[in-house]
């Protein structure tokens, strides 16, 4: 049986952002990333990690430095994650499974056999929010906790603070679907 996830963006939205980050020593995970996470696998919903990476695309850093890196990042989230991907292209490289594009997450969906419909994704750019529509998930939330633009227009289903507000809010989301359902 297909089950929901949510889909978290990793630099800005779990993790403190730091432009291209090399290096595990600089890796910080954002307050209530943790608690989000496991909240959310509590109520059954498969998490997954969807990542741009431009900066091995652009030479910064090797796939390498962006592996021990995201090793040091699982560490201290201590909750387990499903799957995670990533997109290495340069921004001007096509094709591209960079996020606005639904790549990362159909392969997802098609490889841990899950519900878009009913699929969360959660990120710190426009382009998680895009990739969440494109894809065809039930919400695109957009979490202030990176280097999102307060003041800008967004097409998010919901803006939050941070990790720990959005899983609140996917929670609530769930819990009013389920008492209609049953209404």
């Amino acid at each position: 049986m297909r089950r929901p996830a949510v889909f978290f963006d990793r630099d800005g939205t779990l993790m403190r952002e730091v432009g291209y980050c090399s290096d595990p020593a600089h890796v910080e995970i954002l307050p209530g990333a943790a608690e989000a996470v496991k909240w959310l696998r509590g109520a059954g919903f498969a998490i997954v990690v969807v990542t741009n990476q431009s900066g091995i695309g652009r030479g910064f850093y090797t796939d390498a430095q962006f592996q021990a890196v995201h090793e040091e990042f699982l560490r201290q989230l201590g909750e387990p994650v499903d799957a995670t991907y990533y997109a290495p292209e340069h921004p001007e490289v096509e094709p591209s499974r960079r996020k606005p594009s639904p790549a990362m997450l159909l392969e997802a969906a098609a490889e841990l056999d899950l519900d878009l419909a009913e699929s969360f994704i959660v990120g710190d750019r426009e382009g998680d929010v895009g990739a969440g529509h494109n894809a065809g998930c039930r919400a695109s939330i957009l979490v202030l906790s990176g280097i999102t633009d307060r003041t800008a227009e967004t097409a998010a289903d919901f803006v939050a603070e941070g990790p720990r507000e959005a899983a609140l809010w996917i929670l609530d989301q769930r819990e009013a679907r389920n008492a209609a359902s049953l209404a």
